[in-house]
């Protein structure tokens, strides 16, 4: 049994205080901001189709995504002891 719960991340967004959340809130956060419009999203991810697949693929591969001008989101995995 771990000492450290590994699926926990701190998301860190624009007017918001600081949440930790689990992959699977974390995934469904990403799948609720994609499937607004964005034009601004990265090129590798424009390539991947379905919301949930690119939501794996922005958790896997990125720790930030651009929601507009002024706005941040950002994802970073943190080890919470249990």
């Amino acid at each position: 049994m771990s000492l450290y719960d590994e699926e926990t991340f701190v998301v860190l967004e624009t007017n918001q205080s600081e949440q930790f959340l689990t992959a699977a809130e974390l995934l469904e956060k990403l799948k609720a901001v994609l499937a607004e419009e964005h034009e601004d999203l990265p090129q590798d991810v424009h390539k991947i189709s379905g919301v949930e697949a690119q939501a794996k693929y922005l958790i896997d591969t990125y720790c930030e995504l651009d929601v507009g001008q002024g706005k941040y989101l950002q994802w970073y995995a943190v080890r919470l002891e249990k």
